[in-house]
């Protein structure tokens, strides 16, 4: 079974979360703020971390995350 966003969410860094998504925790978690984290992770040798595209994917189609704001 695949992760929920929150499930995912919670394994990431504190201060990474916090960087990601300050001035904007009333709002949904936009895909680009998960892009950012993944490439955070691949640039500090953390991929294991990263959501699949499955869950990517899950979460979008579930309502968990935006794609875009309108």
């Amino acid at each position: 079974m695949a992760r929920t966003f929150v499930d995912w969410w919670n394994t990431i860094p504190e201060d990474l979360r916090n960087k990601v998504r300050n001035g904007d925790e009333q709002n949904k978690p936009l895909l680009n703020q998960i892009n950012f984290i993944w490439v955070s992770n691949l640039m500090h040798n953390k991929p294991d971390l990263n959501p699949t595209a499955h869950e990517l994917l899950d979460w979008i189609v579930t309502g968990q995350i935006d794609a875009m704001r309108k």
